[in-house]
């Protein structure tokens, strides 16, 4: 497989062009060429074909936080031998040397299965919050991946994970990654992601009134309710549909 085709895989639903074109601008700005395949999540922006990007269109949404948009855009760069394969969510953006980055990460220990970038986490004016990111062992958003051929097995979960998990299925999908002992180097060079943070509880955090378009922290408790509901039979289903028992994740 050809390591020096990089990919980025970006789901959309229904985002403000101006999010997407920021996006896409900070793929196309990589200072190694890069691919960049966008997904619509039932809800296609027609200015994106005219864009230098594959854009696919999936004729409905899913509902599910991007995990089947994602799931099978992934699936496809590794049917088509592209390497590594990077995430980046719509509200995101990358610095100009984040593949770069990424490859260098790998080079530099043969036999890395996938990368974790660092992330800034950035208010909606573009600054940056003082405020340390969670640690690695605990969580890694989903922007931050960059898989390398040996985790192509993994990225199906993606799309299977059961939708009931989609809440949080960054970390239901770290705990699967984590669990098979696949060899990850976490980069510890330039911070490279930047995440345009929506949740209150990190302004607060800092003693800052939440934006407008800020958003309460997922509550996960309908999740444990939904697994608790279940028959042993259907967690043993979930548990492979997932990669890992809810019980197993981080959350």
């Amino acid at each position: 497989m050809n390591a020096s085709r990089p990919i980025v895989i970006t789901p959309y639903y229904r985002e403000d062009a101006s999010l997407l074109e920021r996006c896409i601008l900070s793929v196309r700005a990589q200072t190694v060429p890069t691919a960049h395949l966008l997904v619509a999540d039932g809800h296609p922006q027609d200015w994106i074909d005219s864009e230098p990007v594959r854009h696919l269109r999936l004729d409905r949404a899913h509902g599910d936080y991007g995990n089947t948009p994602r799931g099978i855009a992934a699936m496809l760069a590794a049917a088509e031998e592209f390497a590594p394969i990077i995430l980046l969510d719509a509200d995101n953006w990358l610095e100009p040397l984040h593949v770069e980055t990424c490859l260098q990460a790998a080079s530099a220990r043969p036999g890395t299965d996938f990368v974790v970038a660092r992330r800034h986490l950035r208010r909606p004016d573009g600054s940056i919050m003082p405020i340390p990111d969670e640690p690695v062992s605990e969580h890694v958003d989903t922007s931050c991946f960059a898989f390398f051929p040996g985790s192509y097995h993994m990225l199906a979960i993606w799309a299977s994970m059961p939708k009931q998990m989609s809440p949080i299925g960054d970390r239901v999908f770290w705990a699967a990654l984590r669990k098979r002992g696949l060899s990850g180097v976490v980069v510890t060079g330039p911070v490279t992601v930047n995440y345009s943070c929506v949740w209150e509880s990190f302004y607060r955090a800092l003693g800052e009134r939440p934006p407008p378009e800020s958003k309460p922290n997922i509550d996960a408790s309908p999740v444990f309710a939904w697994w608790s509901s279940l028959s042993d039979r259907e967690r043993e289903i979930a548990t492979r549909l997932a990669g890992v028992p809810l019980s197993d994740p981080p959350v």
